[in-house]
């Protein structure tokens, strides 16, 4: 289990845990893992005050930060366009669209008063991604990760500089093989079983395509990882870890709402499905009326990163502020980002308690298959 990678980043266990809660990044690592911050959600001073609280709380562990700066979007080549001009090209036809689900819904629109969950725009550009890396530079990380696409020179340049190493997810051989290209120091090979942004590989097919296509680069699995069994399967296809994202939305630490809690605990692996309804490019995310409503004959074209999150953002806020205050009916829509791992996830568990878990049926998963094979040999 300590492969490589746990020496090369000072952890006991190669379990990368992938979150946007703090706490749940901390109790990773305190338990031998390695937490990562999404740092997507936050603004550059809220980064700061995420990740200040991460140094006090995680007891010298080692930790990183998850940054996205996409390859593709719109108004990249110009420098990133404004958040107005950026608005300007969402078509009216889209917010009729969300306007007439949500008012099926009942879901009420926010007051001017009321706070939002999300900005329109968040981090979906290379100059917020940029922002995100400068704040995370300022504290003790040991790996920073892009998620869409190989992380530009000016972001690997100043990390490896810092002696932080970079990862970058994949879906596919020939986005591996950019990415080790570009100087990238793990490679996640990212099956379409994981939540939020995927390709259409499963992780039992892709793992070991990557592993042969950038070796020696070190690779971890994604996408379908929720136990020791997987664990110990992804690394016999010769990953040096596993990149674990969805098992943690349910833990004791997790910050999200309870509708969104009780919605994954009773999911099965079959209420998930890919769609680009949440940010242009496909995402795995939870079944809901609001998803399967994109899905419909009548439901408009999405629109390319990242002008479709721009065009839901309100809509998201009303369904999340409404679903908080147990609205009969937003609940229906309410929604996340998670892989088809959820049919595993049925009940609450502490963050440390998962990873024990996980070291734990590893052992015996690997004990077991010892002990099949000296019996088939004879020995």
């Amino acid at each position: 289990m300590r492969s490589e990678i746990c020496r090369r980043l000072g952890i006991e266990f190669p379990i990368f845990a992938f979150s946007h809660c703090r706490d749940v990044v901390a109790a990773v690592s305190k338990a031998g893992g390695f937490g990562v911050l999404g740092a997507l959600t936050f603004t550059p001073e809220e980064l700061e005050t995420e990740l200040a609280w991460i140094d006090k709380h995680v007891d010298g562990k080692p930790y990183g930060v998850d940054l996205v700066i996409p390859k593709k979007y719109v108004g990249r080549e110009q420098g990133d366009l404004s958040k107005e001009a950026l608005e300007a090209m969402v078509p009216q036809e889209i917010r009729d669209f969300l306007d007439g689900l949500l008012e099926a819904h009942e879901v009420p629109k926010l007051s001017d008063s009321d706070a939002a969950f999300v900005d329109s725009l968040l981090g979906w550009s290379a100059s917020s991604g940029r922002a995100h890396l400068e704040v995370a530079m300022r504290h003790p990380i040991k790996l920073v990760v892009n998620a869409l696409g190989p992380p530009p020179p000016d972001v690997i340049a100043p990390a490896h500089e810092a002696g932080v190493l970079v990862g970058a997810l994949c879906g596919s051989v020939k986005h591996a093989v950019a990415q080790k290209e570009a100087g990238v120091d793990i490679i996640i090979a990212s099956g379409t079983e994981a939540g939020g942004h995927t390709g259409e590989i499963t992780s039992l097919v892709l793992t070991p395509q990557v592993v042969d296509a950038v070796a020696p680069t070190p690779v971890l699995t994604a996408g379908g990882i929720g136990s020791g069994r997987q664990m110990a399967a992804a690394m016999c296809m010769g990953a040096q870890g596993v990149w674990t994202g969805s098992i943690w939305l349910t833990t004791t630490e997790s910050e999200d709402p309870p509708v969104i809690i009780e919605k994954l605990l009773a999911a099965t692996s079959h209420d998930t499905l890919r769609s680009r309804c949440l940010t242009g490019k496909p995402a795995r995310q939870l079944k809901t009326d609001y998803t399967m409503a994109w899905e419909s004959e009548d439901a408009p074209k999405t629109l390319p990163m990242p002008l479709q999150f721009m065009a839901v953002a309100d809509a998201n806020n009303r369904i999340y502020k409404h679903s908080l205050t147990q609205h009969p009916t937003a609940g229906d829509l309410a929604g996340i980002a998670v892989g088809q791992v959820v049919g595993m996830m049925n009940k609450r568990r502490p963050a440390r308690e998962i990873v024990r878990s996980f070291v734990d049926e590893y052992i015996e998963t690997l004990e077991a298959r010892h002990e099949e094979l000296h019996a088939v040999l004879g020995e």
